[in-house]
């Protein structure tokens, strides 16, 4: 295969000069924290037991993709010299080693024993001898980055615009915002990893770290050939989210047209994270008859309360013994069903977090939630349904929010993430 572009001369003095200044990522991302799944072996050029995506296409990898089990998402923030030349550069050396790393290759050539002694490699390392672990790395535009001094206020997307504040939202500024970002997914936490660590060394003196974040457990299912997953609470969780495979549903509320207002995103999306803190240590002291009411389902099956199995529709008419409603009205469910909140539907595809414990000794765990959709408004009318009435509302806390245009995909080698932008 021949290979796409080279790393720019400024994306190779990032990885001499970042390893030089000794580098730390934000959050919890800075450490090996797991080795590879057992059936997968071979070596960095990837084997046949493990799965690999192609990078190259119309929409970008890892939003329709089946959600794999691990995360590493950063937020990162422009250098204040970064120039509009300086950040299509840094475009082009993502997309260049993103595309390698994807197949299970080092970030360049020389890789993490090439090159001389005497300077860092340019591959960190901790991935060789690992397979690709089926890894997607998705890129992403935040508000900010389309700023005077780029040249690029004219081209912002209709659509992107800050989220508004929501009732209950305790947002903390070290979880939130960003001018980029890169969502890292695969099977090996320590693919995903390497992989931010090796994109945000190339980004130095671009780009650094604002946030990150590590996720496990995925808690939603982006296929018809996934089972349902659970999240901290116990509770399976985004049985109703789009799939795949509804190729009629993905069209309608996840790929941005050219008729949206912005021609360049065209195939693109809009993402939202939210950073959601789970009061586990609460809940877990809940009945169970009272964790299902707040929720609307049953806890093993996952059936909504009003009967059937878990993929029955709700019925929200249909009354308990005592003629109040089985789904109660400040349910999570019902809250956030599409006949609630004018039709919106998301492609969710979140995880579980535990990022040790508070100072009062409980755990710092939640959602970190991610949705991917045609029009941030579609996050909006969920989320503005659930924050005033939810009974779940009791036991979480919204602590971190951004929302980024995710560009459309790389067409083939030679293009970069983003070229559309600037054309």
């Amino acid at each position: 295969m021949t290979e796409p572009q080279r790393l720019s001369r400024r994306g190779l003095l990032g990885l001499a000069g970042a390893g030089a200044a000794g580098l730390a990522l934000g959050g919890a991302g800075g450490a090996a924290v797991a080795t590879a799944i057992a059936a997968q072996t071979g070596s960095g050029s990837g084997s046949s037991g493990s799965p690999s995506y192609p990078f190259h296409g119309e929409h970008q990898a890892g939003i329709v993709t089946p959600a794999q089990d691990r995360l590493h998402f950063a937020a990162f923030d422009l250098a204040a010299s970064t120039t509009r030349d300086d950040l299509r550069e840094l475009l082009s050396d993502w997309t260049y080693a993103a595309e390698r790393m994807t197949r299970g290759l080092e970030v360049s050539e020389s890789g993490a024993v090439g090159g001389s002694p005497l300077a860092p490699p340019d591959d960190t390392g901790e991935a060789l001898d690992l397979p690709p672990s089926g890894l997607t790395i998705t890129f992403g535009f935040g508000p900010g980055l389309f700023a005077e001094r780029l040249g690029l206020a004219e081209r912002r997307p209709a659509l992107l615009e800050p989220l508004p504040r929501f009732s209950g939202d305790a947002l903390a500024p070290g979880w939130t915002g960003g001018d980029l970002c890169v969502q890292a997914c695969a099977d090996d936490p320590q693919v995903a990893v390497h992989a931010i660590r090796n994109l945000s060394r190339i980004a130095f003196g671009r780009a650094a770290i604002r946030w990150s974040q590590l996720g496990f457990g995925r808690t939603s299912s982006t296929s018809t050939s996934q089972i349902t997953p659970r999240n901290l609470f116990g509770f399976k969780d985004g049985t109703a989210n789009i799939k795949a495979e509804e190729s009629d549903a993905v069209a309608e509320y996840v790929w941005a047209r050219e008729s949206d207002g912005t021609a360049w995103m065209a195939g693109g999306t809009y993402l939202v994270a939210r950073r959601i803190r789970m009061i586990i240590e609460s809940w877990d002291r809940v009945q169970l008859g009272e964790q299902e009411r707040i929720i609307g389902r049953d806890k093993g099956a996952g059936a909504p309360l009003s009967g059937g199995t878990e993929f029955t529709e709700p019925d929200f008419s249909r009354p308990d013994d005592d003629g109040s409603p089985r789904i109660p009205d400040d349910s999570h469910v019902r809250l956030a069903h599409p006949s609630v909140v004018g039709g919106a539907r998301l492609l969710r595809r979140g995880y579980n977090y535990v990022d040790g414990n508070d100072a009062l000794g409980r755990l710092d765990a939640g959602l970190f939630f991610l949705s991917f959709q045609r029009d941030p408004e579609q996050f909006v009318a969920v989320q503005r349904s659930l924050a005033g009435h939810d009974a779940l509302n009791e036991y979480i806390r919204h602590v971190g929010s951004a929302v980024f245009a995710v560009p459309p995909g790389v067409p083939a080698e030679g293009a970069s993430i983003g070229d559309p932008l600037f054309a």
